[in-house]
């Protein structure tokens, strides 16, 4: 390992020299000639671009209906969310919040919940109360996600401004995406006072809080009975792919 102490520094590859960044200071190293991998190493890689390309087309999805700024750790929290199924099971990234600062749990104390009609409903509640703002603006936006195509297929979103000073009987927004593929629902709330937006981060919450796989119909595979007759008169009927079922006398 040697420290850059040109003007000039560099982070990434020049040639055969890798150059990085750590606690504030440069260094350099030169690229192994070989790269050995085990079966375990391309197994976790494999897993790796698989999550991250996953990552990528949630992010993009959101991208310009999200109104509360991510974090900047929020490209590795969401990679590192789908990495333990290799990206296959999404349901792993409910409760993933955009801002790691502030979830929408500090607003509603009761969670939201996905009724089998495509309807997000929030359930009434006592919000509670904060000196710095009065008013919440709610934000659903849905969108649907074919993994296997590597599209968007679609993206919608709806906005609700809440008074914290009047009861709040819960609220129901209209989730159901059209189109094949995986359905992500992120809850944003942003803080206000008195109808202005809140710049501080802490009243600023964008999670996913829902998450539907691409729903899988079940084959139910006809039986074909055959029927048999044997000496004696008796017949037998018989399931063409099991045992003898039942068996009648004439």
């Amino acid at each position: 390992m040697a420290t850059q102490n040109s003007p000039i520094r560099f982070t990434g590859k020049l040639g055969n020299l890798i150059g990085y960044r750590r606690h504030g200071k440069y260094y350099l190293r030169s690229m192994p000639e070989v790269v050995r991998q085990t079966r375990a190493t391309r197994r976790a890689a494999l897993r790796f671009g698989t999550a991250s390309k996953k990552g990528a087309l949630i992010r993009n999805a959101f991208y310009n209906e999200l109104d509360v700024r991510s974090d900047s750790t929020h490209v590795n929290r969401l990679t590192k969310a789908l990495i333990p199924s290799a990206g296959n099971n999404t349901k792993s990234i409910t409760g993933f919040r955009f801002n790691q600062h502030a979830g929408t749990d500090r607003f509603f104390a009761r969670p939201v919940r996905l009724s089998a009609d495509g309807i997000l409903h929030i359930p009434a509640q006592t919000l509670p109360a904060f000196r710095d703002i009065n008013m919440l603006e709610v934000k659903v936006i849905a969108t649907r996600i074919n993994f296997t195509t590597h599209q968007v297929i679609d993206t919608q979103s709806d906005v609700l401004i809440i008074d914290t000073r009047e009861p709040f009987n819960g609220a129901s927004f209209p989730v159901d995406v059209p189109g094949k593929g995986t359905l992500i629902v992120t809850l944003q709330i942003r803080g206000m006072k008195d109808n202005i937006l809140s710049g501080n981060r802490k009243y600023l919450a964008a999670d996913i809080v829902e998450v539907q796989p691409p729903q899988t119909l079940k084959v139910f595979h006809k039986p074909t009975y055959l029927q048999h007759h044997i000496p004696g008169g008796t017949s037998v009927t018989t399931n063409a792919h099991c045992l003898p079922l039942i068996i009648q006398r004439e």
